[in-house]
């Protein structure tokens, strides 16, 4: 069987990514088509394995600055050539999907979500661009011709699998599909269980509120301002200023945050929001910026952190997952793939609203004694890799052999 495997681009290494690579692992002979790359990426991830892209490739400025040639994307994904393909999977939030495959040819999607700038966040995208008010009409009159574009090129997909409950939804609102859910894949393998943590702290009060003192709250990944990751650097800010009234001593005893004890944040990842965020946080002493980090300490830093904090609606949270396989609870809003992952009381905590508020109430209540790491780790398996290529595979198989059927 002749596969093909179809990205959007190449030019940032993220979630998405991270299961492309997957899917690059499961079809070695398979050329990964895609908008564009940028090689550092590519030779890092998908070495031995053909890249052709579209002409934005050699535009000027077609890699650093994509996101100008929006409007030739469309066109761009449908100059490519499949027609010798049995089989082509695309994993798409934006153009992938919209290749044009031969009658003879499968096209599974394997769908992040419609793309959200062109349906439900568009008037937030709108508003938080910096241009003024007469380019964000223009930039209107261009999402309306590509939303266009994107609910035909989701027509052209036989198969769509969803990452998420919350992603099968919009599929069937915005593209009147149906989907599968499979859930993305984490290499929770790489992460463990830190012997470090607070809640093996001694059980006097003045060890527990050292072993506070020394631990963080951490948050991070992309940082881009859809993710909200402001919200949280504003509380952490009010609490340095203002860490709250002393418990009263069961309540101190059992985890609650102790007087004098300012609460720390750790943020990894950068972004195009990273300078707007270190100005909120000015010289706040208890936040601290580490840029991008690699695997190793990623998995090092979820180990030792109380907990993650997910700000944002997130499609599905694979960061959320990492948390949890390092035996860490997750706080997050609870909506979209959040409710699908992290279980109330038992592997983190909720929150209801998007404020600075909100988190400053939810961590000064946070008790990390009143989590059992060995629960969070064994709640994370069920997003596992192993699990994610047998689903696939099995997937796949079916749907092929009916296609061959018919």
């Amino acid at each position: 069987m002749r596969v093909a495997l179809i990205h959007d681009h190449l030019a940032q290494d993220g979630g998405a990514e991270k299961v492309l690579k997957i899917f690059a692992d499961m079809f070695p002979q398979a050329p990964i088509y895609t908008l564009l790359y940028e090689k550092k990426n590519t030779d890092k991830y998908y070495k031995g394995h053909r890249i052709e892209t579209s002409v934005i490739q050699k535009l000027p400025g077609g890699v650093k600055y994509y996101q100008w040639y929006m409007p030739f994307m469309p066109m761009a994904v449908e100059f490519f050539d499949l027609s010798k393909y049995d089989l082509v999977i695309s994993d798409a939030s934006a153009f992938s999907k919209g290749v044009i495959t031969s009658p003879d040819t499968l096209h599974i999607c394997y769908c992040y979500t419609p793309t959200r700038y062109l349906w439900d966040y568009t008037h937030q995208y709108i508003n938080e661009l910096n241009y003024n008010k007469y380019f964000k009409k223009l930039i209107s009159l261009v999402l309306n011709y590509i939303r266009i574009w994107d609910k035909s090129a989701a027509d052209r997909v036989d198969k769509f699998i969803a990452i998420s409950q919350a992603v099968k939804k919009r599929i069937k609102k915005y593209y009147r599909r149906d989907s599968v859910v499979i859930y993305p894949p984490v290499e929770i393998d790489k992460f463990y269980i830190s012997k470090e943590q607070a809640s093996d702290a001694a059980a006097d009060k003045s060890a527990f509120a050292k072993a506070m003192a020394d631990k963080y709250f951490l948050i991070g990944g992309r940082l881009a301002p859809y993710k909200r990751v402001d919200i949280v650097i504003r509380a952490f800010k009010k609490l340095a200023l203002t860490p709250g009234p002393s418990p009263a001593p069961d309540v101190a005893e059992e985890g609650g945050l102790l007087n004098g004890v300012v609460p720390k944040l750790k943020v990894f990842g950068d972004g195009i929001d990273m300078e707007r965020l270190q100005k909120i946080a000015g010289d706040s002493k208890n936040i601290e910026f580490l840029g991008r980090i690699d695997d190793d300490n990623k998995a090092g830093l979820y180990s030792r952190c109380q907990a993650f904090i997910n700000p944002q609606e997130e499609d599905f949270g694979i960061t959320m997952v990492e948390s949890m396989a390092s035996g860490r609870p997750v706080i997050a809003y609870n909506k979209g793939g959040a409710l699908e992952i992290v279980e109330e009381g038992k592997t983190g905590l909720f929150f209801s609203q998007q404020t600075p508020e909100a988190i400053i109430e939810i961590i000064k209540k946070f008790n990390g004694r009143q989590f059992n790491p060995e629960e969070i780790r064994q709640a994370a398996e069920k997003f596992s890799l192993n699990r994610f290529k047998a689903e696939m595979k099995k997937f796949i198989e079916k749907e092929y052999q009916r296609f061959k059927d018919q």
